[in-house]
């Protein structure tokens, strides 16, 4: 449960439209979650609801770190339960394509339940990167 889960994927997109694409509440909410607000600054903080059929949780998250068109780093806990985890996307320029990395560590603070299973994690990184975001870029 301590290793962080990593998600990989090259688009053939600029690198500033992935930037846009992870860093803009309109574009955000065609591929990621629709957030009330998000701004790109250290400190901002922002929730949005997730979960399964059976139970939604409502994620805190704050802005930790941001390397414009390189990378974005926030934190995520769940309202109600112990832990802490962060996310960093990092953005690789390829001329004409951009590799985003996505690394989600600190899984290992959350309780032991199955809705914070590593393998969980690791299913919704794959869908969120690997389906929602290539298609919105994509298209």
């Amino acid at each position: 449960m301590s290793q962080p889960v990593i998600t990989e994927k090259t688009f053939p997109v600029p690198v500033s439209r992935v930037w846009k694409a992870i860093t803009n509440r309109e574009e955000m909410k065609f591929w990621y979650f629709d957030l009330a607000e998000f701004k790109a600054e250290v400190g901002f903080k922002f929730c949005f609801e997730g979960g399964n059929e059976v139970n939604t949780f409502t994620h805190e998250c704050e802005v930790t770190e941001v390397i414009a068109n390189k990378q974005l780093t926030y934190s995520w806990r769940y309202k109600g339960y112990e832990g802490i985890s962060y996310v960093t996307f990092n953005l690789t320029d390829q001329g004409d394509q951009t590799l985003v990395k996505v690394t989600h560590t600190g899984l290992e603070t959350f309780p032991p339940i199955q809705d914070f299973a590593r393998e969980n994690f690791v299913a919704g990184w794959t869908d969120i990167i690997g389906r929602s975001l290539k298609e919105y870029l994509e298209k």
